[in-house]
């Protein structure tokens, strides 16, 4: 949980607009993201179609990676039934959308661990993945024009149709581990183009990791105003990686922690407190450049990552009980905010900067100074900021009765190495709050830039 300082307004693009991507050209694709896979890839996409029994297979996969509605006899299945993809937004562009988009409503987010030793395999999934998500945000199926046997399974598992688009983004990330070399041989030839600033999270203070809850090679960022169309789209990259990548671990998120959008209303976590109140806005086109956005001058080794950005992402329990039994004035002076308005303890209202040298009657700060806001913000760390994209999250009840409730804090950053390490290893040694949240998990993704069409996520990488 960080609390971030407010920056000029001027512009309104959309992070995920049609213009060319940015950085370093990658160089023309060896076929559009919607042509067929690699042979590697269509094989194990075959296995999969074998293991359940479908004689068929075959045909139906040369045609996956151009999008499949399923239909009985080798016939196309229909639109989605409400005959409108409602709204939707662009899946090409210069930066991947998800990330500076308007925070929608709901969260799928997974981490994978490539199962592969296969770099076609590797680029077959990106291809497949880059192709399913530019029909998925559209309110389509995973496919729209091929059609496999009666007998062969569904392309699609048909749960988000006649739902609309929902505003759905996907957002791929690749995680330090993807990098690594097994028995002194480079996994997927790209050990050498690891960006420097790539690594795993330091152990911070306080700290409780959950391995099985941190980590990854692959992450997928999901979020929608439907809960349904989120973990459809989940459901289908991960039906599409079997064979090459599994799960590692994922989370479901509700209710967004922070605006992305002037346009929208600050939220509030489950403590009560509204979060983010000076995030990142998309309409800040200067901050996003200088907080948001990989510059190809950032890290000349890895070129490939410019106009793409680095993903934090920390999931942190709350102790609601414990929280919900605390006097309110004790939840503001941790705070360093007025539940009510969100307006700093310094005074103002929700947008007011806090005033860190204002001093009550008893000569005390009236933003106490281990209070959250105080520690985190960037007048306290160098001037600093972050782009959060958080979620609430209730996984049902723990084995002591206790509500197994928190923040899924995520976060996009230029420079995880000094935006984000050292604010959390203030927070966490110095923060009243600590006492009452835990983080379970840890993971740390660079997230390419957004894809021109015929291209897939992250080609620049493999790009020789």
């Amino acid at each position: 949980m960080t609390d971030s300082t407010t920056g000029t307004s001027s512009g309104a693009p959309a992070d995920s607009a049609s213009g060319p991507a940015s950085g370093p050209a990658s160089g023309p694709a060896s076929g559009p993201a919607s042509g067929p896979v690699t042979e590697a890839w269509r094989y194990s996409r075959r296995r999969f179609l074998g293991a359940a029994g479908a004689v068929a297979g075959a045909a139906g996969v040369a045609g996956f990676a151009g999008g499949l509605l399923t239909g009985r006899g080798g016939e196309a299945a229909p639109a989605p039934a409400s005959g409108t993809t409602g709204p939707a937004h662009p899946f090409h562009g210069e930066h991947q959308a998800g990330i500076l988009t308007p925070a929608q409503d709901r969260l799928h987010f997974a981490a994978f661990d490539v199962t592969t030793s296969s770099r076609d395999e590797l680029i077959g999934l990106l291809r497949a993945w880059t192709s399913a998500a530019a029909e998925l945000t559209q309110g389509r199926a995973v496919s729209s024009g091929s059609a496999v046997g009666y007998d062969a399974p569904p392309l699609d598992t048909g749960e988000a149709t006649g739902l609309q688009a929902s505003r759905l983004t996907i957002t791929i990330g690749f995680g330090p581990t993807l990098f690594r070399t097994e028995d002194g041989r480079d996994r997927f030839g790209i050990a050498g183009r690891q960006p420097k600033l790539l690594t795993r999270l330091p152990h911070f203070p306080a700290d409780d990791l959950d391995p099985r809850r941190s980590d990854g090679d692959l992450a997928v960022q999901a979020c929608a105003d439907d809960p349904q169309v989120a973990v459809h789209a989940v459901r289908n990259l991960s039906r599409i990686a079997f064979g090459a990548a599994g799960i590692r671990w994922a989370q479901l998120g509700y209710g967004r922690t922070s605006s992305t959008s002037t346009a929208q209303e600050t939220p509030r976590n489950l403590f009560g407190f509204k979060e983010g109140t000076a995030n990142i806005k998309l309409e800040e086109t200067d901050a996003a450049t200088q907080h948001v956005w990989v510059a190809p001058e950032d890290d000349p080794g890895a070129a490939w990552l410019a106009g793409g950005s680095y993903l934090v992402a920390r999931r942190i329990s709350m102790h609601i009980e414990t929280w919900d039994r605390t006097s309110l004035r004790e939840q503001e002076a941790i705070m360093g905010r007025d539940r009510r308005d969100g307006a700093p303890l310094s005074g103002g209202n929700e947008f007011t900067k806090p005033d860190f040298a204002a001093k009550g009657g008893d000569g005390r700060p009236l933003i106490p100074e281990v209070s959250h806001v105080r520690l985190a913000h960037p007048d306290t760390n160098g001037g600093h900021r972050m782009l959060r994209r958080g979620y609430n999250f209730t996984d049902g009840s723990d084995a002591l009765g206790r509500l197994d409730a928190g923040l899924f804090f995520l976060a996009f950053v230029r420079d995880p190495a000094t935006q984000y390490v050292p604010v959390q290893n203030r927070l966490s040694k110095s923060d009243v709050m600590m006492e009452y949240i835990k983080h379970t998990g840890s993971a740390l993704f660079a997230v390419p830039p957004g894809a021109r069409p015929g291209e897939y996520l992250g080609q620049s990488l493999f790009s020789t």
